[in-house]
């Protein structure tokens, strides 16, 4: 099947008692087990839930994966993949990654004795430089949070796999419409469904999807074990949102694109970050291995024009973390998302003070230009 019929009918399981075609909301912890010490599928919600199984089913078909599992954030699902190694491991760690992983690994896994190496993972020799004999993860985001950088996937995961490590793709930012990390020798994606498989700004998921059964068994035992499941009236809020995941991402694909050509011949704009302009590195590498530029990019207002003012003036575009939702946010990394990295090396990773983060949603590209218009002549 097409992606757009994927969405829809991947996952669906027609209600035997009553032939909805809606899979039904299984509100229940615990199952009736109808012999002692049977295999029943169904046992307890932790393990596994008929509506959140239906869902994990779809993540794992739009992905082009064997398996999908889901959480109860983008952070559990992060959490968990990484819960795959132990003490004395490595990682190699893109270094603008969204501030939330940045504080996993440095202020948690590094307790428990992980170390990582934080670069730019769209440098291939930075990448290969950085890999050490106890390397066993290359984690990266194509495209990255917030500077928009696109690694080469199928480079990135062959540097990974040549020294014996799993290659992990956060593709928040993507989506499975624009992009299937799989396909491109990734062993791991991620995504935080809070974002566009949600699409609406009122539900938290995160998923990973695999392709190996060894993997899939590892995931399956940690996210029984520590628990971060998803639940089974979100599971069923994310299902429904899938179901148009193609026609919003078309949007948010061709909006985001009309305003970064608009920001980027704009007098008080110094700096747009947005893989489908051209002339960039960026845009070369996603051009080849994604089929649309996503909704999300970054900019850079000319020196010392007030970034507080601009984002307080705008209407439409309203002020607040996350991204991916029908409507349009803009934020302030170092002041919101990323101000969990110390600033010393947020800067020394191009994460400026001034950098604004925009998540185009998929409201009339009109009024979008008219107010950013607004909030720039507002300078």
């Amino acid at each position: 099947m097409k992606f757009e019929t994927k969405v829809i009918h991947s996952g669906t399981q027609e209600d035997p008692y009553t032939g909805a075609i809606t899979t039904p909301i299984y509100q229940t912890s615990t199952y009736h087990q109808q012999t002692l010490g049977g295999h029943a599928k169904y046992e307890y919600t932790r393990g596994e839930n008929p509506t959140r199984f239906a869902l994990e089913s779809v993540m794992a078909a739009i992905e082009n994966g064997t398996d999908g599992f889901a959480f109860s954030s983008g952070m559990a699902a992060i959490h968990a993949t990484m819960s795959l190694l132990k003490s004395g491991d490595h990682i190699v760690m893109a270094n603008d990654v969204y501030g939330g992983t940045f504080r996993l690994v440095n202020r948690i896994l590094t307790d428990l004795g992980i170390t990582f190496t934080a670069v730019d993972t769209a440098d291939s020799v930075a990448l290969q430089e950085a890999i050490k004999p106890t390397t066993k993860m290359v984690y990266l985001e194509s495209p990255s949070n917030p500077l928009m950088h696109v690694t080469d996937i199928a480079e990135a995961a062959r540097i990974a796999h040549d020294s014996g490590a799993i290659a992990v793709v956060d593709n928040t930012f993507a989506s499975p419409y624009n992009q299937n990390p799989l396909d491109l020798g990734a062993d791991v994606v991620i995504h935080s469904g809070t974002k566009y498989l949600g699409g609406h700004a009122d539900v938290l998921s995160g998923f990973v999807i695999v392709k190996d059964a060894e993997l899939a068994a590892r995931i399956k035992f940690i996210q029984m074990s520590i628990g971060a499941v998803l639940s089974p009236q979100d599971s069923y809020l994310i299902q429904r949102s899938i179901k148009t995941l193609a026609l919003r991402v078309q949007r948010h694909n061709e909006n985001a694109m009309a305003l970064a050509e608009f920001l980027n011949n704009h007098p008080k704009v110094a700096k747009v970050y947005f893989p489908g302009l051209p002339g960039t590195p960026d845009y070369e590498i996603a051009r080849r291995q994604m089929r649309g530029f996503g909704g999300m990019m970054s900019i850079e207002l000319q020196p010392g024009l007030d970034v507080k003012q601009f984002v307080e003036n705008l209407a439409v575009f309203l002020l607040a973390e996350s991204l991916g939702g029908v409507e349009s946010l803009i934020e302030v990394p170092a002041i919101m998302t990323h101000a969990s990295i110390p600033r010393d090396i947020r800067l020394a990773n191009g994460i400026k003070d001034e950098l604004v983060r925009i998540s185009v949603g998929i409201e009339d590209i009109d009024d979008l230009i008219a107010d950013m218009t607004k909030g720039l002549d507002a300078l």
